[in-house]
């Protein structure tokens, strides 16, 4: 049995009316509670609501509508097709959901960090415009990630903290949730290195559309707004040909870089590759040494003419990148849109993924958290975490299916991994099943083979993590012990992050949800508000409410 101590000091909170109760607790209530849900001493949540089943096939409301056969009459009385919506073209990479892992037989998580915020801004699209989104376009991972968080700041010793926090799972009663915070030294925008900027900007006709290129435009009219004389910016514009509009200019002349900016107009097809390689040809001509070197690359990700192997691409992604040169990816539009080229080309190139839904999102990503963009404080950060089986039967990775590294690829340097930029907040969920508790796995007829480690009972796992600076090609590398104590009073930070890890659990349609429900999510994050300056967990609640109201409507969710 796990001790029912804190681990930590939690943030300060105003009391909430649902308290994550310790295990011993936990597991008392669950044999009379279905709902299994935080409970406080006075007040304990209504029974939630089943989570929602899949809702039917395309409706009339659906952006993924098929064509349609319904017919209409001209003037001259002849009938006539209705023109119908396309079915949707957009591509998101496949990833099978982390399964539960034995320790007895798998002790050992590795990943790589995950920094972008992609899918949430995405996921926020669909849910908008009254539809749940595929699946496949739900990476929890970066949901998580979206938002900052109060973990604490880092010493001198190593350009970020690691901090974790042990509670009861709020879907699972008998399992316990580990959070694993990570949180980058802070460092402003105006005090980052000079920068060696490529705008390298999608005009295809593709982007014809007022949420894709004039987004774009209106995105890099803020970002040029808060440009300095010592950086550097080129425009690379490519359609069915790829040109320099704007060859490098000093950031204290806006004025031409903003006509340039305001010339683009969308036609023609796509020759990414060839953009591609001018744009790294003009970054690496106006090389900065020491200083940010980057493309952002903005497109709906609809390349059509000129790649015959995305792994070609990738191999000259990743040439460039050891080079000096880093690539980011900003996502516009729906529709055709190609997210999983966005986010895989953005990895490869050590950069980030974001996609722009508003010009709201471009103000968070381009101006509010510019130095996390841009400014890269360690690279390659991989996390390994060695559960301890005397204490842990079972373990799972929430999210992260297209991080997750081989154990060996933890001390191999030539494996690449994340960058994490100044100031970002990066958060890995782990939900555990403590030995002598009913878990998923079957209990084996030969009992546990693994040996259990004598003295450290009182640790839950051990936490190792490697990383480099951001012109190094060494590892270095630093370890602590994840104490086996759960917190009574979990932070708001916890809070929260189970908050958004059920509600991507619920729209991924996972088998791990139990019987959690958006209501339930909503009003956790309530209580996890904490310190919301921007107003992005008060949003969030109000997104999972509309979530909620659209998986009752019986809305489709997309292919």
């Amino acid at each position: 049995m796990l001790p029912t101590h804190t681990l930590k000091t939690s943030t300060s909170v105003p009391k909430f009316a649902h308290l994550i109760l310790p295990l011993a607790l936990a597991i008392t209530l669950a044999g009379c509670s279905k709902s299994q849900q935080y409970a406080h001493n006075d007040q304990v949540m209504a029974e939630p609501m089943p989570s929602p089943s899949p809702a039917p096939m395309a409706d009339a409301y659906s952006a993924n509508m098929k064509m349609s056969n319904m017919t209409t009459q001209d003037a001259s009385g002849m009938v006539m097709p209705v023109p119908s919506p396309v079915e949707s073209q957009e591509n998101y990479q496949k990833n099978a959901e982390n399964e539960v892992k034995s320790t007895a037989t798998q002790a050992v998580s590795t990943l790589s960090l995950d920094v972008d915020t992609g899918s949430y801004a995405n996921v926020r699209r669909f849910i908008r415009q009254g539809q749940l989104p595929p699946a496949d376009a739900v990476r929890i991972e970066e949901l998580l990630n979206y938002f900052p968080y109060a973990d604490a700041a880092p010493t001198k010793q190593h350009p970020f903290a690691v901090s974790t926090e042990l509670a009861t799972s709020p879907w699972t009663a008998d399992n316990l949730l580990l959070r694993v915070g990570v949180k980058a030294v802070d460092i402003s925008a105006a005090k980052q290195p000079p920068a060696n900027l490529v705008f390298l900007v999608d005009v295809s006709g593709s982007m014809d559309s007022p949420d894709k290129l004039p987004l774009a435009q209106a995105s890099l009219r803020l970002l040029t707004q808060q440009l300095r004389p010592q950086d550097r910016v080129s425009m690379i514009v490519y359609a069915g040909r790829t040109a320099v509009e704007l060859p490098s200019t000093s950031g204290s002349e806006k004025a031409k870089i903003l006509a340039a900016i305001d010339r683009l107009t969308a036609g023609g097809s796509t020759a990414g590759e060839a953009a591609l390689k001018l744009a790294y040809q003009e970054a690496e001509a106006n090389l900065i040494k020491g200083g940010i070197n980057r493309i952002l690359m903005l497109t709906d990700g609809d390349f059509n003419v000129g790649i015959s192997d995305i792994d070609d691409i990738k191999a000259m992604i990743e040439k460039a990148r050891d080079r000096g040169v880093s690539l980011s990816t900003f996502g516009f539009g729906q529709g055709n849109y190609n997210e999983h080229l966005m986010e895989q080309v953005a990895n490869v190139g050590n950069g980030n993924y974001s996609y722009i839904d508003s010009i709201e999102e471009s103000q968070k990503v381009l101006g509010e958290e510019l130095a996390s963009t841009f400014n890269t404080v360690a690279k390659d950060v991989k996390l390994q975490v060695e559960f301890n089986p005397a204490v842990v039967k079972e373990w799972r990775l929430i999210g992260y299916e297209n991080r997750v590294l081989n154990e060996q690829d933890f001390k191999n340097d030539k494996i690449d991994a994340a960058e994490i930029g100044a100031g970002k907040s990066v958060v890995a969920l782990y939900e555990i099943t403590p030995v002598g508790n009913t878990g998923l796995l079957a209990d084996r007829r030969y009992g546990n083979q693994a040996a259990a480690p004598t003295g450290k009972n009182n640790e839950l796992a051990f936490l190792r993590t490697r990383y480099k600076q951001p012109n190094g090609d060494t590892s270095t590398e630093f370890a602590v012990p994840i104490p086996a104590q759960v917190t009574r009073q979990p932070s708001a930070d916890l809070m929260f992050s189970a908050a958004v890890a059920g509600y991507g659990q619920l729209l991924k349609n996972s088998k791990y949800r139990g019987q959690w429900s958006y209501a339930q999510s909503a009003e956790l994050a309530q209580h996890g508000l904490g310190v919301d300056q921007k107003g992005y967990r008060a949003d969030f609640i109000k997104l999972v409410k509309l979530t909620d109201s659209v998986a009752k409507s019986g809305r489709v969710q997309a292919d």
